[in-house]
């Protein structure tokens, strides 16, 4: 039996990703900032374990070095943003011959998780369908822009610290209240949100792809009721972009789709599983699997007929713990 951590599991994706993992025979070792008694899925791991906040960084790295020692642990599959820049930024403390991060490439992380940088690489490459962007900082004038505008955080993650601007007034005064080098801005695009959680598999540069619209979705930007949907030109879309951002496993790109335009607008990648990779799932596609399978050197499934389909989700209530 090989064992497999898995960090962040009070997070959206964790449910679906133990529950794959554990019925594919694997050991699955759990970590949370939070204590047990909070998380639900710390009774469904096989382990559990506290962990300190990525963003102590010292204390985090000695922490995973622990516990992969402890449970010799072959396979890391890290769920939050936070934690895979640290992990990426320290791999050579943590990956050895026995324990593979389960990310993509040191590369391709450091590029999708700074929005300007993949802008760049995406325009570079000729992908027609990037939202314009700049950076707040090195902008001369703001009257040059059409209004409205969205001033977002270019490492930033779920949502934080996103801003829309309707005019010129409102943001001079934003620029005010936030470090202007750390954001950038982009025309304020209207439509649906749509979320495609792709795996790519480098060594044959298999792509599969399952596509989604998100009609309604949480404040920090995680789908409760989609709809699965196919549409070849986005397929073709996808694969382009992994290809140019060397993808690695399973991520999951943005779009905003404008029926006006008929266009989908690319919006970003996020270099782990989306909160929503159970949509995909249950539509007839294992992504955590064959996510794995590829560290592990091994072939993807190919994709058959995923027929349209609406998936809603919903929340239960559990005991956790009672005070005798």
């Amino acid at each position: 039996m090989e064992n497999i951590l898995v960090t962040a599991i009070g997070s959206f994706s964790a449910d679906i990703v133990i529950k794959d993992l554990k019925r594919h025979g694997y050991k699955v070792i759990g970590t949370d900032i939070n204590q047990k008694e909070l998380i639900v899925d710390a009774y469904n791991v096989d382990k559990f374990y506290r962990s300190p906040y990525a963003s102590n960084e010292n204390e985090y790295l000695r922490f995973l070095k622990e516990i992969i020692t402890r449970e010799k642990i072959n396979y890391v599959i890290p769920l939050t943003d936070f934690e895979i820049d640290v992990i990426n930024k320290h791999r050579e403390k943590i990956e050895n011959n026995d324990c593979i991060v389960c990310i993509s490439d040191i590369d391709s992380i450091n590029i999708c998780r700074n929005k300007m940088k993949t802008y760049q690489k995406l325009k570079d490459n000729d992908i027609s369908t990037c939202i314009p962007t700049f950076l707040l900082s090195l902008i001369d004038d703001f009257r040059e822009f059409k209004y409205p505008l969205v001033l977002k955080p270019y490492e930033g993650r779920s949502s934080q610290g996103l801003i829309y601007i309707e005019t010129y007034k409102e943001l001079i005064e934003s620029i005010k209240k936030i470090d202007t080098s750390k954001y950038i801005c982009q025309p304020k695009i209207n439509g649906i949100v749509v979320t495609v959680d792709v795996i790519r598999d480098p060594h044959t540069n298999q792509t599969v792809s399952i596509s989604r619209k998100e009609m309604l979705r949480t404040l920090n930007g995680a789908g409760t009721s989609v709809y699965i949907f196919k549409d070849l030109r986005l397929d073709v879309l996808v694969d382009e972009i992994t290809n140019v951002l060397g993808v690695k496993g399973c991520v999951n790109f943005e779009f905003i789709y404008n029926e006006n335009d008929d266009c989908y607008y690319f919006i970003e990648c996020n270099p782990r599983f989306s909160g929503g990779v159970e949509f995909s799932c249950i539509a007839g596609y294992d992504m955590v699997i064959n996510h794995l399978n590829i560290f592990k050197n091994k072939k993807i499934d190919k994709l058959y007929e995923i027929k349209n389909q609406y998936i809603a989700r919903k929340y239960e209530e559990y005991v956790t713990f009672v005070n005798e």
